[in-house]
């Protein structure tokens, strides 16, 4: 209990933890009759904004933010990786918020600091961290009553997983079949893997997402695999090329797929690839 709190803390003082100049704006500026003009830098920070009741605010995104559907408008201000300076400061932002830092939002954000324009990440590291941004969102962008029921009903659904009968089975995630790729040191997939009584068998490598030989998997023999991307084809596909390779989870039909999107982006909907996981876990017992 006192790591997820600590953790909680962490990520809340990540996003709060910015200069004092950083409190001019959004909340303050609706509060005075003027809406925030915020632009997310990855689908993330997009589906947590919107999340938050503040979607209407976002004035620029990256390409692929596309969900909610009506993110499909906005405009787009790169890629997520290579980011357009001038097209965001064109924009005349009062946010930005990103997911984890890169040499672009570092650039960015040498930009936009002598604006006073804050550049927060939302990088949850337990699933509790979800609803605690979307919280503190909300503050900061005068949308408190629509982000806190938010943050309610994930809390609720967070609270009522159900996880697969103990021992904890080991589950090995596939996120790239050629060449094949796997989440390692990723505290948040980690996380709701033990929520739902599962394991990563490399959860301890010094990265987020190692390339792993197929005899490395076949010795560790995972009881279940998940694979990514999404789509009864794929799972076809790879159920019976991993059953040629003689991975008893495949044989014996403890393989499933869930779609990426829910599983990689590591906003609001990673609380609905939780609960379909612990299903999926519950189902291989």
């Amino acid at each position: 209990m006192k790591r997820a709190a600590d953790g909680l803390g962490a990520t809340r003082r990540r996003i709060l933890g910015l200069a004092a100049a950083a409190c001019l704006c959004a909340g303050a500026a609706r509060g005075a009759g003027v809406p925030p003009r915020i632009v997310t830098l990855a689908p993330s920070a997009t589906e947590l904004v919107y999340a938050a009741g503040a979607g209407d605010d976002i004035v620029g995104t990256v390409l692929r933010s596309d969900y909610p559907p009506a993110a499909l408008a906005i405009p787009r201000i790169g890629d997520g990786i290579q980011l357009s300076e001038e097209s965001i400061l064109a924009l005349h932002p009062t946010l930005v918020v990103g997911w984890q830092p890169s040499d672009g939002t570092r650039s960015l954000e040498q930009r936009l600091a002598p604006l006073g324009v804050p550049l927060i990440y939302a990088d949850p590291k337990s699933l509790e961290d979800i609803p605690a941004l979307i919280r503190d969102l909300g503050e900061r962008l005068g949308t408190r009553a629509a982000a806190g029921a938010a943050a309610r009903g994930l809390e609720r659904r967070i609270r009522a997983l159900r996880p697969a009968a103990p021992p904890p089975q080991t589950v090995f995630i596939e996120i790239s079949a050629d060449p094949l790729y796997t989440l390692g040191h990723d505290p948040l997939t980690n996380d709701l893997l033990a929520r739902c009584g599962g394991v990563n068998p490399y959860a301890d490598g010094a990265i987020a997402a190692p390339q792993v030989g197929v005899e490395s998997v076949l010795r560790l023999n995972p009881r279940v695999l998940i694979l990514s991307p999404f789509g009864h084809d794929t799972l076809a596909v790879r159920r019976a090329w991993w059953s040629r390779h003689g991975l008893a989870a495949a044989r014996a039909g403890r393989i499933y797929a869930i779609d990426p999107d829910l599983l990689h982006r590591p906003g609001p909907r990673l609380v609905d690839a939780a609960e379909a996981i612990c299903a999926d876990l519950r189902d291989s017992r």
